[in-house]
């Protein structure tokens, strides 16, 4: 029996984990792929972590690891596919059929953006290609950049980009915005702004990074040239082993404030799984830190 099963080995999870370990609680992390490190991984460079400056994401999601593995965190290889509630504990089903117990969960299995699916994407993500305004604007500055969507957080990326950037294409496939009227009149008052509306998105094009986006404006293909392409067209929270079991709000992000306390008793919810505005790397560790002590304190008042 575990004190606490720790879902997920991204930043949210490894910070669980070292914190679990200074708890003296009896932890293990779960992770999906071997060695894994989360999304962080994907991101080609990291500037807006407080004391590291310019590192990859890869080497900064190896450098959580290896802070977790120095204290002796233990971790398990494999895919969780049911959680059964029993009366003062947890017990998670893995696609093995292989059985864990645990007395609380810390839920940090993250959240994936949705993609264009479209040619190129894949190719240059990391090399223009973001799904973050926030993680990587200021690599653009006085550059060309497209936003592609028409919801708020297109909205707001545009507006965030058009302090940086030179120009900033905001291309979305219906001939209005979905965003609410304040950023829709935010966007129309910042002169570098180009909304084309009417338009998809058909390929990424570019040698070794991106080049220009290539898309279906009024049915006529367009080549829009910019310097970076930032899709802006929602996330997937991976909240799906919750379900029937935490609540979740209406877009399925598992309802918690930052103690990561969810409906469930026992169960910690941590990173961009959890509702909230800021998803970031320095809020996904905060919320590692703050699942373990509510954790340890619902443990204690168990022995009580």
């Amino acid at each position: 029996m575990y004190d606490t099963i720790i879902i997920g080995s991204g930043p949210a999870g490894l910070s669980a984990a070292v914190y679990a370990k200074r708890a003296q609680l009896r932890a293990v992390v779960v992770e999906r792929e071997y060695m894994g490190t989360g999304q962080i991984a994907e991101s080609e460079r990291v500037d807006n972590y407080l004391g590291i400056y310019g590192e990859s994401g890869y080497d900064l999601g190896e450098r959580f690891r290896q802070h977790a593995v120095s204290l002796g965190a233990e971790f398990y290889e494999g895919e969780a596919v049911k959680i059964i509630p029993k009366e003062h504990y947890y017990s998670i089903v893995f696609s093995d059929d292989e059985i864990l117990e645990t007395k609380t969960i810390i839920y940090a299995a993250g959240a994936n953006p949705r993609r264009l699916n479209i040619k190129g994407e894949s190719e240059f993500s990391g090399k223009g290609v973001s799904y973050c305004a926030v993680c990587d604007g200021a690599f653009y500055k006085n550059k060309t950049v497209a936003v592609i969507g028409g919801g708020d957080t297109a909205l707001q990326d545009a507006i965030l980009l058009s302090k940086i950037a030179e120009a900033v294409y905001l291309i979305h496939r219906r001939d209005e915005f979905r965003a609410n009227k304040a950023l829709q009149q935010a966007v129309k008052n910042t002169k570098n702004i180009k909304p084309i509306l009417n338009a998809v998105p058909l390929e990424i094009i570019g040698d070794k990074k991106v080049s220009a986006v290539k898309i279906l404006h009024n049915n006529c293909e367009e080549i829009i040239n910019t310097d970076g392409a930032f899709v802006a067209i929602g996330t997937v929270p991976n909240s799906k082993l919750l379900e029937g079991i935490a609540e979740l709000d209406d877009n399925n992000y598992v309802i918690a404030n930052e103690d990561g306390i969810t409906s469930a008793k026992g169960i910690f919810v941590a990173g961009d799984v959890r509702t909230k505005s800021l998803r970031q790397v320095v809020t996904a560790v905060s919320d590692g830190a703050n699942c373990v002590m509510s954790a340890d304190n619902y443990i204690s008042k168990l022995s009580e």
